[in-house]
């Protein structure tokens, strides 16, 4: 029974890709009405729900009626039908339709439609540019996914749920009311237009207030992540007082705006509390006043003082829902700041896959300078032939590691052109580009998933068997066997932590080294690949590497020259230029800057200009 309102909202359905609305009420829409029949039927539920409600404060001011007139001992003969009917709406209409309400609320919104834009925000934000993520905390980015989902989902739920219920009982216990005495009605239809007033004054002025509660939580969130993701830094300058302080002037300012809402919901509470009062007196006074002059029966009295004291109950509930409602609102809008932005990389229209079968590299006349005025490249031109392995050497900032980041198509080239084979990286889809290069970086990060993964990340497909050659080729079989975690896993299946922190730089660097090996791109780059690594296993891997580099075309940074002296050609860089190109013999015979580099290293001192 359950799997039939499980499945009404599928969380991976096919959806619109397109960059989700920057205005609040499309942003909304957009995954409302997908599901406009699940709320539909939701309405339809809570209309009858509602008139469940009103018909059991009928019934029971008629059963109070023939109470009053009937001889105790007949009133089960008198009064049998009544009774059944009572009987039919308690214990089968009332229970059914509750629980239509809380499996279409509980299995179909909360699991389904959740999940839904969760998923869909997800997709589109971990497609956007490494400059993205560059530009905000990660767990402010994935604390806005997840939280924007409840938000629109209870946005939605609570409109019709509460406003759409309350709404239809309200109206029906005033009309009722006023089918029996139209003077009976006039309280309650002067609290409703106090009501409303009341939250048009109050609830707007708690939505703002919200939206800054809101943007300091997340805030908040986002420099205590910030402080635990960088623990060993906060340890090793023994700074937890500094970071007490960063911590606690958010937490000062979230809750100096929380201060300033719950004052305004306690004011709301009170303006509320004092409408149904008056109502309540009103109503209550003049009942009684009718039913004394004989005007109304004493049934009449109680269906008069029941519907008002139900809608006095409801209104408590549907100020904290329009309260809720607009907390929600301000998650939904911060939420928005971070996903709804246009991804400054996306794939062109028409764009096809890239095949790379020689691995030729050409940047023509390529300009980048990662948005500002100048400073980082002009008009470089360059041709990597297909399988030539190439060194790219430089002061930091000459431009060696934005090279690597226009080739993966990180960033787009503000002039001219980079080409494999001849075609153009802005013209393929930036999956197949990246699926040929193999990528192995100095700022080695591992998924906090086992080692099998890791490793597989670039061949999901691959064998166990390719798994472990590859481990060995990077030597990093022998250390992975020995590795355990806390939840029981060993070797291959162990944990490695979040950002691979319970392995040392060196056995990240080799795991790294094993997932490029096992993903065999036919365009290797290698950015500082072993400037982790004691010279002992360096040595090592490097013939590993050489091995690997056959049949490819290969790009290398690196710290230490002698690592790449081997190259075909070595290229050197300064100021986003190339000021060198020739093998190492040839440079050093050139007396320039790559033999004063090498000078300084071969010479026992540490250049520290010499690589990125």
């Amino acid at each position: 029974m359950f799997a039939f309102f499980e499945k009404l909202i599928d969380p991976f359905a096919p959806h619109d890709e397109s960059m989700p609305p920057r205005k609040l009420v499309p942003f909304i829409l957009r995954y409302a009405k997908p599901v406009w029949r699940q709320v539909l039927w939701l309405m339809l539920i809570g209309l009858i729900v509602s008139l469940i409600e009103v018909a059991l404060q009928q019934g029971i001011g008629r059963l109070v009626d023939a109470l009053n007139g009937t001889n105790p001992s007949r009133v089960f003969a008198d009064h049998l039908l009544i009774i059944i009917g009572g009987a039919i709406v308690l214990v089968g209409l009332r229970p059914f339709a509750s629980f239509l309400h809380d499996a279409f609320v509980g299995q179909a919104f909360t699991a389904g439609l959740t999940n839904r834009i969760r998923w869909q925000n997800h997709r589109y934000v971990q497609r956007q540019s490494v400059n993205f993520f560059a530009n905000d905390f990660a767990g402010r980015i994935a604390s806005r996914i997840v939280q924007t989902g409840p938000a629109v989902r209870e946005t939605v739920v609570k409109c019709v749920d509460a406003f759409w219920f309350v709404g239809i009982y309200s109206v029906s216990a005033t009309v009722i009311c006023f089918s029996i005495d139209y003077r009976l009605a006039i309280p309650m239809i002067f609290w409703n237009i106090g009501f409303v007033s009341v939250l048009r004054y109050f609830v707007p002025k708690i939505g703002a207030c919200s939206v800054n509660v809101s943007h300091m939580r997340s805030l908040l969130t986002g420099r205590v992540v910030d402080g635990y993701t960088n623990i060993q830094t906060v340890k090793l300058f023994a700074s937890p007082e500094r970071e007490d302080n960063y911590v606690r002037e958010a937490l000062v300012r979230h809750t100096g705006y929380l201060k300033a809402e719950m004052r305004l919901i306690s004011l709301l509470n009170l303006s509320i509390n004092l409408l149904n009062g008056v109502m309540i007196f009103a109503t209550g006074t003049l009942a009684i006043w009718f039913w004394s002059n004989a005007q109304i029966s004493v049934g009449t009295v109680a269906i008069a003082c029941g519907l008002t004291l139900r809608v006095s109950n409801m209104s408590s509930w549907i100020m904290w829902e329009a309260i809720n409602i607009f907390d929600n609102l301000g998650q939904i809008q911060e939420g928005m700041e971070t996903i709804s932005k246009p991804n400054e990389l996306i794939d062109r229209s028409g764009a096809i896959e890239l095949a790379a079968p020689r691995g030729e590299i050409r940047f023509e006349h390529v300009r980048f300078h990662y948005g500002k005025k100048g400073g980082v490249i002009d008009d470089l031109s360059l041709i990597i032939r297909p399988g030539e392995k190439v060194g790219l050497v430089g002061r930091s900032g000459a431009g060696k590691s934005t090279i690597v980041n226009l080739l993966l198509r990180f960033y787009d080239v503000e002039r001219g052109r980079v080409l494999i084979d001849g075609q153009n990286i802005a013209d393929v889809t930036q999956h197949s580009l990246r699926q040929r290069i193999g990528l192995v970086t100095q700022d080695t990060s591992l998924l906090h998933r086992s080692i099998t993964e890791n490793i597989r990340y670039g061949q999901p497909e691959a064998t166990m068997e390719r798994v472990k050659a590859a481990a060995r080729q990077a030597h990093a079989h022998e250390f992975i066997q020995t590795l355990t975690d806390p939840y029981g896993n060993v070797g291959y299946e162990a944990q490695v932590g979040e950002r691979g922190v319970k392995l040392s730089g060196g056995q990240r660097q080799r795991i790294a080294i094993a997932r490029v090996l096992l993903k065999d791109a036919p365009i290797l780059v290698l950015d500082e690949a072993t400037s982790a690594l004691d010279s002992e296993v360096e040595a090592a891997i490097q013939e590993s590497l050489y091995a690997l580099m056959k049949g490819k075309t290969v790009i290398a940074i690196a710290h230490r020259l002698s690592t790449i002296a081997a190259m075909d050609r070595l290229i050197v860089m300064d100021q986003g230029e190339i000021v060198e190109m020739g093998t190492h013999d040839e440079l050093l015979r050139r007396d320039g800057l790559y033999a004063g580099l090498w000078r300084r290293q071969s010479g026992g001192f540490l250049d520290l200009e010499a690589a990125e």
